[in-house]
């Protein structure tokens, strides 16, 4: 069986483009004049800043449509507790997730490996058609490399939906 990697990746140059377009856009908007309302990087870690917490969900709401923009997951945000600043001032830590746990990326590949293995289990009988197929010569009842195909097709379609990280929430 050919090996393969799990790989979740964040493309970081997006991040960091989609944090300077929803301060741009934030600056911009009527609704946020005179407000203190940002968002600040440190690596993966984004800080969102606001004036109160209705406005905290308008910055998020940007800040989530910038990184869709750019073709980053917004289910890769981790979002941190609300966080009272100053007087009204609120602030709200996002994690930007790389990365994903071992034991996800284990139940991943059993189950790659499940179906590969239901993907080659074919009935003995069938098995000397396939052989003499694959050397070239026609095979008694031919009807096995269809079989094949669906009963693979079959096995994918059989697969257990994965739980991934829910949809982001507004708070």
């Amino acid at each position: 069986m050919p090996s393969f990697d799990i790989v979740s990746q964040v493309d970081r140059q997006e991040v960091k483009n989609a944090v300077e377009q929803t301060n741009k856009e934030i600056t911009n908007r009527f609704d946020f004049k005179g407000s203190d309302a940002r968002v600040e990087q440190t690596e993966l870690v984004l800080t969102v800043f606001a004036d109160d917490e209705f406005k905290l969900g308008q910055v998020m709401d940007v800040l989530r449509a910038a990184l869709a923009k750019r073709n980053v997951d917004v289910r890769s945000l981790e979002l941190g507790a609300v966080e009272k600043i100053s007087g009204d001032k609120v602030k709200r830590p996002v994690t930007v997730k790389v990365g994903m746990p071992q034991d996800k990326a284990k139940q991943i590949q059993k189950l790659l490996k499940d179906v590969e293995a239901q993907g080659r289990g074919l009935d003995p009988g069938r098995r000397g058609a396939r052989l003499r197929r694959e050397e070239g010569r026609p095979a008694v009842g031919d009807s096995a490399g269809a079989d094949v195909g669906r009963r693979h097709a079959a096995a994918v379609h059989q697969l257990p939906r994965l739980s991934l990280p829910a949809p982001v929430q507004r708070s």
